[in-house]
């Protein structure tokens, strides 16, 4: 609970260092296209922006909404970047991002309606 409690507590903070990462992962540029199996990419794009949105959804800044979108808008512009980097860029991607979202945030808001006296 206390991991929970300074995740909420320092939001902002985790929230950028976990859009870094992503940005770093997602647009570094290859020697070559992975050759991944079927689905893997799009469970580490789900669970990467349900990771990212988390912090968020626990703190639920008065903004959160505005968070949310600009999540998806910057999923589609790391997206449409991609192809000029070595990469693969597909829409699924977009879909398993936005998915990732909304879980990201169910989880957290579960959490924080659980514990509202803690957060």
């Amino acid at each position: 609970m206390k991991f929970l409690i300074c995740i909420a507590r320092y939001w902002a903070a985790c929230t950028l260092v976990i859009l870094a990462a992503i940005t770093i992962l997602s647009l570094l540029p290859l020697p070559r296209l992975p050759e991944a199996a079927p689905g893997d990419d799009k469970t580490l794009h789900l669970l990467a922006y349900a990771v990212l949105v988390f912090p968020v959804s626990l703190r639920r800044p008065k903004y959160w909404s505005w968070i949310f979108l600009s999540f998806v808008a910057y999923s589609g512009i790391i997206e449409i970047l991609q192809p000029y980097l070595n990469r693969h860029g597909e829409w699924a991607d977009i879909v398993a991002n936005a998915v990732g979202l909304v879980c990201g945030l169910l989880v957290g808001t579960v959490l924080r309606r659980s514990s509202a006296a803690q957060f």
